[in-house]
């Protein structure tokens, strides 16, 4: 048996192999017991797509009162817009209908202060250097206006004129409106 930490509470004792993904396939089984298809277009009923940072923390259908269906939501390491995300959000909406480009950075993000040494030192170990850059940042702000930037440039997107940028705060759960 494995003794992992569990964040929420004491340590828990698990079968050793019990992985999350078991957990997940479990939570799975009781989710389409009583799954019924609502009949659901791809195309997002708002027709927005929200760019935001993988981080945990964010909870972006509460935290944007969306419902399931609403919106094309692209997670990422720190929310920025990499030619991966200028791919999605092209397909969003030149495929799928999309209008409106929500960019949602944070407070506490793990890319703040990280540098381009993370990729030196991932060359270091594996012996082979990442083909993509960090793309790290240390002026919160900076990083949402030259993410909002990429977008208002990038010929694939056709709608860009709504834009828009923000810094949630991981403490007070509000959205800060960066101009």
């Amino acid at each position: 048996m494995t003794v992992t930490p569990d964040p929420s509470g004491p340590t828990v004792a698990e079968p050793a192999d019990h992985t999350v993904t078991d957990r997940f396939l479990a939570a799975n089984r009781g989710y389409a017991e009583t799954f019924r298809d609502g009949g659901m277009d791809a195309r997002p009923v708002q027709r927005v797509t929200v760019v935001a940072c993988m981080d945990a923390r964010l909870d972006l259908f509460a935290a944007l009162g969306l419902e399931l269906g609403d919106a094309h939501l692209i997670r990422n390491a720190g929310g920025v817009v990499t030619d991966d995300t200028i791919r999605s959000l092209t397909i969003s909406q030149r495929a799928l209908g999309t209008r409106s480009i929500v960019l949602i950075h944070h407070t506490g993000c793990g890319l703040l202060g990280l540098t381009e040494d993370f990729r030196r030192d991932l060359e270091m170990e594996v012996g082979q250097r990442p083909t993509w850059a960090v793309e790290s940042f240390v002026d919160l702000d900076g990083d949402v206006r030259q993410s909002m930037q990429r977008v208002r440039t990038s010929p694939f997107i056709p709608h860009r004129d709504d834009v828009r940028g923000f810094v949630f705060d991981v403490h007070t759960g509000l959205l800060r409106e960066i101009h």
